[in-house]
């Protein structure tokens, strides 16, 4: 059997299942269908099913230039998002780098995000601010995740991805403020679009969009701070601008340019 999807977090549980990894912890027994199986990527360095297309794993990651670094980093999401601020950010490593810390809440017991578009925006924004103010050690980078609008987005409820932008909106200035107080930089961006374009009553978009997203950049002194962001740039750019604001060097493997003029 071999397995298509292509999307590591989607896949897992069924390969779980149909190739018995951790029966012995199952509350359940199942008679599984005798089959070998194959995966289009590797789902999950443990998984001892052989993989079509071995992953290329990016060299250099951010989460990897700051353990080298000897920088303490905190990745928080509500558990919807949890693989994008751990797994995907990691480029594809499940585990943790030295010093990263993670926190995820738990997201809601709902049938579609629709029915509470608000997610879990606030507990999100708690754990971070907890972590800024009290962490024990403070993080020198935070990596944070809100779901609402691509979840939301997702259902194609107008009123509800209007609802989840209002959320998102309230939990991110009152982290920008706490950050602030800190004398922290602050970067928001997202890799795709999808409450950009709800389409109409009639007929729905539920899907990702290709349109172009925003980067907003917060200086600790609370405005651009004389930075200017360039026209044109792309996910690439996103980390040696990251590295620019902490004055740290843009390894060869980023073929970015920062996207401060």
């Amino acid at each position: 059997m071999i397995v298509f999807n292509f999307r590591a977090d989607r896949a897992r549980q069924l390969c779980r299942l149909l190739g018995g990894v951790g029966t012995d912890e199952w509350p359940f027994t199942l008679d599984r269908p005798d089959v070998r199986l194959t995966t289009m990527t590797r789902y999950e360095e443990t998984y001892p099913f052989p993989v079509a297309f071995p992953p290329n794993e990016p060299e250099r990651t951010l989460g990897e230039l700051w353990a080298d670094a000897g920088m303490a980093q905190l990745r928080v999401a509500e558990s919807e998002k949890e693989p994008h601020v751990t797994y995907f950010f990691n480029g594809g490593r499940d585990r943790p780098f030295a010093g990263e810390q993670r926190r995820i809440v738990a997201s809601p017991d709902v049938p579609t995000y629709d029915h509470q578009p608000e997610m879990s925006a606030a507990e999100v924004t708690d754990a971070a601010v907890a972590a800024v103010a009290e962490g024990d050690p403070q993080p020198d980078a935070l990596v944070l995740n809100y779901a609402n609008p691509d979840m939301v987005g997702h259902t194609g409820d107008f009123d509800a991805a209007v609802a989840a932008i209002e959320a998102v909106d309230r939990e991110l200035g009152r982290l920008a403020d706490v950050l602030a107080e800190v004398g922290a930089h602050l970067l928001v961006t997202a890799d795709h679009g999808n409450a950009d374009d709800m389409g109409t009553p009639e007929s729905p978009h539920t899907a990702h969009t290709f349109n172009p997203v925003p980067v907003i950049y917060v200086s600790p002194e609370g405005d651009a701070h004389g930075r200017a962001i360039r026209e044109g740039g792309s996910l690439p750019d996103v980390a040696p601008t990251i590295l620019s604001l902490l004055g740290m060097p843009q390894p060869d493997e980023m073929t970015g340019e920062s996207l401060f003029e």
